[in-house]
Protein backbone atom coordinates (compact mmCIF):
# COMPACT_ATOMS: atom_id res chain seq x y z
CA UNK A 1 0.00 0.00 0.00
CA UNK A 2 1.35 3.62 -1.05
CA UNK A 3 1.74 6.23 2.09
CA UNK A 4 -0.03 9.06 1.76
CA UNK A 5 1.85 11.94 0.50
CA UNK A 6 2.91 14.71 3.52
CA UNK A 7 0.16 17.11 3.20
CA UNK A 8 3.11 19.68 4.21
CA UNK A 9 6.81 19.76 5.01
CA UNK A 10 9.41 22.21 4.95
CA UNK A 11 12.97 21.88 4.62
CA UNK A 12 15.63 24.43 6.37
CA UNK A 13 13.49 27.74 5.33
CA UNK A 14 14.06 31.05 6.55
CA UNK A 15 12.35 34.49 5.84
CA UNK A 16 14.64 37.58 5.67
CA UNK A 17 13.27 40.97 6.17
CA UNK A 18 15.41 44.21 5.68
CA UNK A 19 18.47 41.95 6.18
CA UNK A 20 17.34 40.44 9.52
CA UNK A 21 15.90 37.10 9.78
CA UNK A 22 12.57 36.77 11.40
CA UNK A 23 11.60 33.21 10.75
CA UNK A 24 14.09 30.04 10.73
CA UNK A 25 15.78 28.43 9.93
CA UNK A 26 13.15 25.31 10.15
CA UNK A 27 12.17 22.27 9.32
CA UNK A 28 8.59 20.82 9.52
CA UNK A 29 6.19 18.39 8.09
CA UNK A 30 2.75 17.83 9.02
CA UNK A 31 1.26 14.40 8.26
CA UNK A 32 -2.61 13.43 7.00
CA UNK A 33 -4.68 13.34 9.50
CA UNK A 34 -2.95 15.43 12.31
CA UNK A 35 -3.67 18.92 13.89
CA UNK A 36 -1.58 21.16 14.93
CA UNK A 37 -0.97 24.58 16.95
CA UNK A 38 1.65 26.77 16.23
CA UNK A 39 2.18 28.65 19.60
CA UNK A 40 4.54 31.63 20.47
CA UNK A 41 4.41 35.44 21.70
CA UNK A 42 4.12 38.14 19.28
CA UNK A 43 6.57 38.28 17.03
CA UNK A 44 7.98 34.84 17.30
CA UNK A 45 6.84 34.60 13.18
CA UNK A 46 3.32 32.43 13.63
CA UNK A 47 1.53 34.67 10.78
CA UNK A 48 5.04 34.30 8.57
CA UNK A 49 4.83 30.80 8.79
CA UNK A 50 1.11 30.47 8.04
CA UNK A 51 2.02 33.02 5.06
CA UNK A 52 4.42 30.62 4.02
CA UNK A 53 2.16 27.58 4.34
CA UNK A 54 -0.25 29.35 2.27
CA UNK A 55 1.82 30.11 -0.87
CA UNK A 56 0.98 33.80 -0.10
CA UNK A 57 5.19 34.28 1.05
CA UNK A 58 8.15 32.71 -0.41
CA UNK A 59 10.92 32.16 1.91
CA UNK A 60 14.28 33.38 1.31
CA UNK A 61 15.83 29.81 1.69
CA UNK A 62 14.86 26.35 1.70
CA UNK A 63 11.59 24.38 -0.01
CA UNK A 64 8.53 23.75 0.85
CA UNK A 65 5.92 21.06 -0.62
CA UNK A 66 2.43 20.72 -0.09
CA UNK A 67 0.59 18.01 -0.60
CA UNK A 68 3.47 16.45 -2.50
CA UNK A 69 4.40 19.48 -4.60
CA UNK A 70 7.09 21.77 -4.70
CA UNK A 71 6.91 25.61 -4.52
CA UNK A 72 8.24 26.46 -7.55
CA UNK A 73 7.28 23.64 -9.86
CA UNK A 74 4.36 24.29 -9.76
CA UNK A 75 1.80 27.05 -10.19
CA UNK A 76 1.06 27.99 -6.45
CA UNK A 77 -2.37 29.05 -7.92
CA UNK A 78 -3.63 25.74 -7.87
CA UNK A 79 -2.45 24.46 -4.73
CA UNK A 80 -4.44 27.61 -2.69
CA UNK A 81 -7.77 25.22 -4.64
CA UNK A 82 -6.81 22.56 -1.63
CA UNK A 83 -5.81 25.08 1.18
CA UNK A 84 -7.79 27.04 2.98
CA UNK A 85 -7.04 30.21 5.41
CA UNK A 86 -8.43 32.83 7.71
CA UNK A 87 -6.79 35.23 9.06
CA UNK A 88 -6.71 39.00 10.34
CA UNK A 89 -4.10 39.90 7.35
CA UNK A 90 -7.17 38.21 5.10
CA UNK A 91 -10.06 40.08 7.20
CA UNK A 92 -8.87 43.38 6.49
CA UNK A 93 -8.92 42.88 2.77
CA UNK A 94 -12.59 42.26 2.63
CA UNK A 95 -14.92 45.10 1.70
CA UNK A 96 -17.58 46.36 4.78
CA UNK A 97 -20.25 46.42 2.35
CA UNK A 98 -19.77 42.82 1.15
CA UNK A 99 -22.47 40.64 2.48
CA UNK A 100 -21.24 37.52 4.36
CA UNK A 101 -22.66 35.27 1.56
CA UNK A 102 -20.64 36.76 -0.85
CA UNK A 103 -17.59 36.62 1.18
CA UNK A 104 -17.49 32.93 1.59
CA UNK A 105 -19.27 32.30 -2.35
CA UNK A 106 -16.23 34.09 -3.49
CA UNK A 107 -13.49 31.55 -2.02
CA UNK A 108 -14.46 29.76 -4.59
CA UNK A 109 -12.17 31.55 -7.29
CA UNK A 110 -9.90 32.77 -4.27
CA UNK A 111 -11.45 36.30 -4.85
CA UNK A 112 -12.74 39.10 -2.12
CA UNK A 113 -15.37 40.52 -4.30
CA UNK A 114 -18.23 38.70 -6.47
CA UNK A 115 -18.02 41.18 -9.49
CA UNK A 116 -15.56 39.38 -11.66
CA UNK A 117 -16.79 35.52 -11.50
CA UNK A 118 -19.52 33.42 -12.30
CA UNK A 119 -21.23 32.11 -9.56
CA UNK A 120 -23.72 28.81 -9.82
CA UNK A 121 -26.59 28.17 -7.36
CA UNK A 122 -24.48 25.18 -5.95
CA UNK A 123 -21.76 27.68 -4.93
CA UNK A 124 -24.47 29.51 -3.11
CA UNK A 125 -25.92 26.74 -1.91
CA UNK A 126 -22.72 25.89 -0.58
CA UNK A 127 -22.07 28.88 0.87
CA UNK A 128 -25.28 29.09 3.02
CA UNK A 129 -24.57 25.54 4.06
CA UNK A 130 -20.97 26.70 5.46
CA UNK A 131 -22.54 29.74 7.13
CA UNK A 132 -24.82 27.40 8.64
CA UNK A 133 -22.04 25.00 9.73
CA UNK A 134 -20.50 28.19 11.79
CA UNK A 135 -23.41 29.33 13.40
CA UNK A 136 -23.81 32.49 11.48
CA UNK A 137 -26.47 31.50 8.84
CA UNK A 138 -28.99 33.88 9.67
CA UNK A 139 -26.69 37.17 9.10
CA UNK A 140 -26.06 35.56 4.84
CA UNK A 141 -27.49 38.75 3.64
CA UNK A 142 -25.55 41.27 6.21
CA UNK A 143 -22.74 43.43 5.14
CA UNK A 144 -19.07 42.02 6.65
CA UNK A 145 -18.45 45.81 7.75
CA UNK A 146 -21.78 45.27 10.54
CA UNK A 147 -20.56 41.68 12.34
CA UNK A 148 -19.29 41.34 15.30
CA UNK A 149 -15.66 40.38 15.72
CA UNK A 150 -17.08 36.56 17.06
CA UNK A 151 -19.44 36.83 13.80
CA UNK A 152 -16.61 37.53 11.41
CA UNK A 153 -14.11 35.12 12.34
CA UNK A 154 -17.03 32.53 12.27
CA UNK A 155 -17.57 33.79 8.61
CA UNK A 156 -13.75 33.96 7.41
CA UNK A 157 -13.68 29.78 8.67
CA UNK A 158 -16.75 29.08 6.71
CA UNK A 159 -15.25 31.11 3.63
CA UNK A 160 -11.46 29.05 4.10
CA UNK A 161 -14.20 25.67 4.24
CA UNK A 162 -15.93 27.10 0.74
CA UNK A 163 -13.24 25.71 -1.44
CA UNK A 164 -13.31 21.73 -0.25
CA UNK A 165 -9.57 22.43 1.22
CA UNK A 166 -7.34 19.42 1.68
CA UNK A 167 -5.27 21.81 4.55
CA UNK A 168 -7.10 24.66 6.65
CA UNK A 169 -4.91 27.20 8.04
CA UNK A 170 -6.05 29.34 10.90
CA UNK A 171 -4.73 32.55 12.01
CA UNK A 172 -5.24 33.78 15.19
CA UNK A 173 -9.16 32.94 14.88
CA UNK A 174 -9.78 33.73 18.87
CA UNK A 175 -7.97 37.09 18.97
CA UNK A 176 -9.93 40.13 20.30
CA UNK A 177 -13.04 37.95 21.31
CA UNK A 178 -14.79 37.99 24.51
CA UNK A 179 -15.08 34.58 26.68
CA UNK A 180 -18.21 33.01 25.55
CA UNK A 181 -17.67 34.28 22.10
CA UNK A 182 -14.23 32.28 22.82
CA UNK A 183 -15.74 29.27 23.98
CA UNK A 184 -18.25 28.92 20.97
CA UNK A 185 -15.59 29.51 18.66
CA UNK A 186 -13.46 26.79 20.68
CA UNK A 187 -16.22 24.33 20.38
CA UNK A 188 -16.80 24.42 16.62
CA UNK A 189 -12.91 24.49 16.31
CA UNK A 190 -13.00 20.99 18.19
CA UNK A 191 -15.80 20.00 15.51
CA UNK A 192 -13.36 20.82 12.43
CA UNK A 193 -10.87 18.89 14.23
CA UNK A 194 -13.27 15.69 13.43
CA UNK A 195 -13.72 16.23 10.30
CA UNK A 196 -11.84 13.50 7.83
CA UNK A 197 -12.71 15.68 5.12
CA UNK A 198 -9.44 17.83 5.91
CA UNK A 199 -6.62 16.25 5.68
CA UNK A 200 -4.59 18.66 8.35
CA UNK A 201 -5.17 21.67 10.09
CA UNK A 202 -2.68 24.34 11.67
CA UNK A 203 -4.18 26.78 14.58
CA UNK A 204 -2.07 29.33 15.10
CA UNK A 205 -2.60 30.88 18.70
CA UNK A 206 -0.55 32.69 21.70
CA UNK A 207 -3.26 31.23 24.04
CA UNK A 208 -3.41 28.33 25.84
CA UNK A 209 -6.92 27.77 26.98
CA UNK A 210 -8.16 28.78 23.15
CA UNK A 211 -6.57 25.87 22.13
CA UNK A 212 -9.82 22.79 21.15
CA UNK A 213 -9.82 19.12 22.54
CA UNK A 214 -8.73 17.22 18.73
CA UNK A 215 -5.81 19.00 18.19
CA UNK A 216 -2.59 16.27 18.83
CA UNK A 217 0.50 18.09 17.90
CA UNK A 218 2.45 21.46 18.50
CA UNK A 219 5.22 23.72 17.19
CA UNK A 220 6.38 26.50 19.78
CA UNK A 221 8.23 28.98 18.12
CA UNK A 222 10.46 31.84 19.98
CA UNK A 223 12.65 34.24 18.09
CA UNK A 224 11.72 32.85 14.76
CA UNK A 225 12.38 29.36 15.54
CA UNK A 226 11.47 26.19 16.96
CA UNK A 227 11.79 25.82 20.27
CA UNK A 228 9.57 22.39 20.39
CA UNK A 229 7.82 20.54 18.21
CA UNK A 230 5.81 17.41 18.47
CA UNK A 231 3.25 15.67 20.37
CA UNK A 232 1.24 18.31 22.35
CA UNK A 233 1.68 17.32 25.95
CA UNK A 234 5.38 17.32 25.73
CA UNK A 235 5.97 20.74 23.43
CA UNK A 236 3.21 22.58 25.28
CA UNK A 237 4.76 22.11 28.45
CA UNK A 238 6.00 24.16 31.20
CA UNK A 239 10.03 24.39 30.17
CA UNK A 240 9.54 24.86 26.20
CA UNK A 241 6.97 27.76 26.93
CA UNK A 242 8.97 29.15 29.82
CA UNK A 243 11.85 29.20 27.25
CA UNK A 244 9.51 31.15 24.45
CA UNK A 245 8.12 33.28 26.49
CA UNK A 246 11.23 34.63 28.57
CA UNK A 247 9.47 34.13 31.88
CA UNK A 248 9.20 31.52 34.34
CA UNK A 249 5.50 29.84 33.20
CA UNK A 250 3.85 26.63 34.75
CA UNK A 251 1.48 25.01 32.15
CA UNK A 252 -1.66 22.36 33.33
CA UNK A 253 -3.81 20.22 31.19
CA UNK A 254 -7.64 20.39 32.71
CA UNK A 255 -10.55 18.26 30.87
CA UNK A 256 -8.64 18.17 27.39
CA UNK A 257 -7.72 21.97 27.90
CA UNK A 258 -4.65 23.71 28.82
CA UNK A 259 -4.04 26.62 31.23
CA UNK A 260 -1.11 28.41 31.41
CA UNK A 261 0.02 30.97 34.31
CA UNK A 262 3.23 32.74 35.75
CA UNK A 263 5.20 31.12 38.19
CA UNK A 264 6.74 33.79 40.88
CA UNK A 265 10.90 33.14 40.97
CA UNK A 266 12.12 33.48 44.63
Amino acid sequence: MTAEPDVLRLDGITVRRAGRTILGPLDWTIRSGQRWVVFGPNGSGKTTLLQVASTYLWPSSGTVRILDHQIGSIDARQLRESIGYAGSGLEREIGDDIDALDVVMTARHAALAPWWHRYSDADRTRARTLLERMGVGDFAARAFGTLSTGERRRVQIARALMPNPRLLLLDEPGAGLDLGARESLVEDLAALARDASLAAIVLVSHHVEEIPKGFGHALVLGGGRAVASGRIEAALASGPLSAAFGRPLAVDHVDGRFVARGVRTP
